[in-house]
Parts: C-alpha cells; structure tokens; sequence
C-alpha cells in the first residue's frame, strides 16, 4: 500500500516563502512524474509544477520565477520551494505522483494536502 505524506504549509505573509514536501511510503516498483497541484476555495484544482523521474519540470506560468519544484529520489520526495508567495495562492495544495507498483502498471496518488495561507 502507498501513502503519501505532505508537510510544510502554513500561514506566511505576502512576499515570504514556505517549502513544501511530499513523502511517498510502501512497496512499489519506481515512481515517475511527481507534481503539486492547488484549489482554491470555489475554484478548480490547477497545476502548479511537475517534474519527471529524470528531472525536466514543468510551472504554471503564474509561478514561474518564483517557485522550484525538485525531487530527491533517494527518499521518494518531492519538494516545492515557494517565494514572493502572493494573496491570491492562499490554497490546498496537493501533491501528485504517478506510481509502477509493478513495472507494468501505474497509477495516480494523491497527497492529503496542505493549507497554504499568504495574508496581505
């Protein structure tokens, strides 16, 4: 069984950073892309970076600049590195990743997710 676990969110004021993380635990054969998502409260969720097992990433436009994603595959974990956060990221954010529990095989995973607060 795979279980993801996020950490790392919390209120920040306007122009500061917060980092979050997402470890991925169990029995599986590999993972391949991982990636944070967003929802705002009424909105839909929304991409907000990706990164593939050998490292290419991928932003929305909106962040980009501004946020990292990365990964250390050591510890199937993704990170996501978040500056000059604005009022309107106030959100949930949630990490994705795409898991082989056999190599033949993959499947999506969810993160619980993690309140992200940016007060003006």
């Amino acid at each position: 069984q795979v279980r993801l676990v996020e950490s790392g969110g919390g209120l920040v004021q306007a122009g500061g950073s917060l980092r979050l993380s997402c470890a991925a635990s169990g029995s599986f054969f590999s993972i391949d892309d991982m990636g944070w998502y967003r929802q705002a409260p009424g909105k839909q969720r929304e991409l907000v970076a990706t990164i593939t097992s050998g490292g290419s990433t991928n932003y929305a436009d909106s962040v980009k600049g501004r946020f990292t994603i990365s990964r250390d595959n050591a510890k199937n974990t993704v990170y996501l590195q978040m500056n000059s956060l604005k009022p309107e990221e106030t959100a949930v954010y949630y990490c994705n990743v795409e898991i082989r529990p056999r190599p033949w095989s993959r499947r999506d995973y969810w993160g619980q997710g993690t309140q992200v607060t940016v007060s003006s």
